[in-house]
Formats: C-alpha cells, structure tokens, sequence
C-alpha cells in the first residue's frame, strides 16, 4: 500500500507539473490568446483540482477508512473527464450534463473533505465531533445536489436548513482542524524515563567507582538479570 501510495503521488506530481508547463508555454509563447490557449490553461486548473482532491484521498491510504478515499477517487473521475470533454469537445453540453458534473464535483470535494478529517482527527476526544461533522458535509453535499438538479422548487426553509448545517460543517472542520494543531505542543502524559534526581544519583556513583555513567549501568543491568 505505501508503494502504491508514493507511486499515485508521483504521477499526481508529474501529471500537474506538465499540464503546469503546458500553462506557462501557453501564456509565454507569444502571439494572439486565443482558444486554444485558454483550453490550455483551463486544463492546467482541472488537472491541478483533480490533483489537490486525489492528495485528500491518500490522506487515509493505509488506514481502516482507506475505502473512503477509494470511493471518492472513483467518483472524482467522473467531473475530471466531464471538464475535460467540455473544454475540448467543442460542445456546451445539455442539462444532463451539466447537472451531472455539478453533483460530481459536490460528491467528491465532500468526501475529500471528509478523508482530511478523517485522517487529522483523534479518534477518543474528538469522535463525537468527528461523526457529526462527517454528518454535516454530508447533509450538505445531498442539499447541494438536489439543488442542481431542481434547484427551482426549493422553498425559504430549505435554504435556512442549508445554512445552517453548512455552518456546523465549516465549524466541525474549523475545530478539528485547530485542536490538531495545538495538540501538537501537548505533552504525551508519559513519564520520563530518567528523573533528574535518579541521574544524579548515577552520575555520583559512577565517579565514585571511576567509571562512566554508562558502564555503571550496564554493569548494574547484568549483576540484575544473573
């Protein structure tokens, strides 16, 4: 798994960084800016999304919740190819089409979303907090949905519920987020292995016996084990 995780994560590298070189001629080359080097540089931006979405996949490569990250990298596949037929298809694309590259983009930047959150949150003090805002970017990725695609028949309380659940959504994200961040100066509440007054102690008698701090202590760790 952590093979095949380096490997995804170096094509998502070289993938972006050519369609990033490919953006760069683009804008440099010279001449008229025409279609096809906004088709170039649109293409730099779907393919550098698609890149950032899959990071957020392999955030839970390895871990039980691996299978999330598979689901949303299948599911991110479907706006990908839909972005890029719109761009190079010469089409504008019917309803359907559109619809379904909107539901696409939803579902799989939620389930990024939630993989970021599943792999940054504890899973003791922050379980509740995690579940529930696993919960809101769901409920808030199906109302997003059901808006595009008969966004004309919602009422006032739909789009009351929606905002309120999508801020629970941002707020579970923004703690989350930030409890990991302070946590990382917390200390461990695992005791030191050497006191202060215990060193001292073997820092004493090992001069007294004209050796090192060390050798006191192996010698005293085989005299023990015999």
């Amino acid at each position: 798994m952590k093979d095949l995780r380096k490997l995804v994560v170096w094509l998502v590298i070289g993938s972006f960084s050519i369609a990033a070189l490919m953006g760069i001629i683009a804008l440099l080359g010279g001449g008229d800016f025409g279609e096809t080097e906004g088709q170039v540089l649109l293409t730099t931006v779907i393919v550098g999304a698609e890149s950032i979405a899959v990071l957020c996949y392999l955030a839970v490569a390895g871990k039980p919740t691996a299978i999330v990250g598979i689901v949303g990298g299948l599911v991110s596949l479907v706006p990908f190819v839909l972005a890029l037929a719109l761009t190079w298809g010469g089409y504008d694309g019917d309803q359907p089409v559109w619809d379904t590259f909107g539901v696409g983009i939803t579902i799989a930047a939620s389930i990024a979303q939630s993989c970021l959150m599943l792999a940054i949150a504890e899973r003791g003090r922050l379980s509740w907090l995690l579940v529930a805002t696993l919960v809101s970017i769901t409920v808030v990725a199906a109302m997003i949905s059901l808006a595009i695609v008969d966004g004309a028949d919602l009422g006032d309380g739909f789009w009351r519920t929606f905002g309120v659940v999508g801020i629970l959504d941002v707020l579970g994200t923004v703690v989350i987020a930030a409890m990991k961040v302070f946590d990382r100066d917390r200390p461990t509440g695992e005791p030191a292995l050497m006191t202060t007054a215990l060193e001292s102690r073997i820092t004493t008698a090992a001069k007294e016996r004209g050796v090192s701090p060390v050798t006191l202590i192996s010698e005293a760790l085989d005299n023990f084990l015999k």
